[in-house]
């Protein structure tokens, strides 16, 4: 199957604060499962970091997790969690080929990826992924989330698009 054959599906909700991002990224971290890459869009101060902090201590294990840092500087954390997940945050990669340095090809082979500034990456962004697109909403800590799976995510986002309970999360 090319990628423009490639099944995909979309969700958008409203998130009305912190805890229904909370409760998202816990959707999506009960469906994730080895080599799955998601992918975490919005501008700074949109909530990607915090996204991926709940989606790690929604795993399991991840409760004992005390510790998530924002790998702005580092550009990557890993976690050893089963699967492990690797926590990407490439806002200062320069050039895409750079990450191969930072270990992404055992990352996407051997774990669960979290990508924040996927764009970065350009043709690298594998094309079957989780996108989870953070923009402001219209409260000051609400946000609106596309979620659009594609590849082997479209099915799993089929069941937020029919509108599956989130709490505190909402389809417009």
């Amino acid at each position: 199957m090319t990628d423009s054959q490639a099944p995909v599906a979309a969700a958008s909700l409203v998130l009305a604060d912190l805890a229904a991002t909370a409760t998202l990224a816990g959707w999506a971290a009960a469906r994730a499962v080895v080599r799955d890459v998601v992918a975490l869009w919005g501008g700074l101060g949109m909530g990607k970091t915090e996204f991926a902090r709940a989606f790690i201590r929604a795993r399991p294990g991840g409760d004992a997790v005390t510790e998530v840092p924002s790998p702005t500087f580092t550009l990557v954390q890993v976690y050893d969690l089963q699967p492990p997940i690797w926590h990407f945050d490439l806002y200062r990669l320069t050039r895409a080929e750079d990450v191969w340095e930072l270990g992404i090809e055992e990352a996407f082979s051997d774990a669960i990826s979290l990508i924040e500034w996927p764009d970065r990456l350009g043709a690298l962004l594998p094309p079957s992924r989780l996108d989870v697109e953070l923009t402001a909403g219209p409260a000051a800590d609400s946000r609106h989330a596309r979620v659009t799976g594609h590849g082997d995510w479209a099915a799993r986002v089929d069941s937020l698009a029919a509108g599956m309970p989130l709490g505190g999360a909402s389809l417009p």
